[in-house]
């Protein structure tokens, strides 16, 4: 069964479902901290390039299926116009601020 963003338990990650879901790339970059990172199958990545073709370029949806971790790790089915639909999971490093500093994802 499918968590709707709204339902989401972090303020962070369900903002950042949120601005996925609505290839909302400036609200998207207002949740990250200036030095955010993120790691796709265990590789870190460059996170501007990443975010453009794997999320906005290629119109990145995220379905989640399952929250754990005080909302911060998920499970979803994340699609986009390149890849199609895969089972993902993510995990959120959120700040005192309230901003992610890093994001990890890779198929589940």
């Amino acid at each position: 069964m499918t968590i709707q963003p709204a339902k989401l338990s972090d303020p962070a990650v369900r903002a950042f479902v949120s601005a996925v879901n609505a290839h909302d790339r400036e609200a998207f970059l207002s949740l990250l901290t200036p030095d955010a990172t993120m790691a796709d199958d265990g590789s870190d990545r460059d996170l501007a390039e990443w975010i453009d073709r794997e999320i906005f370029s290629s119109h990145g949806h995220m379905e989640v299926d399952n929250e754990s971790n005080g909302g911060r790790v998920l499970l979803a089915r994340y699609s986009n116009d390149t890849w199609g639909e895969m089972r993902t999971k993510w995990q959120f490093v959120v700040e005192d601020d309230g901003r992610i500093s890093r994001f990890e994802t890779g198929q589940a």
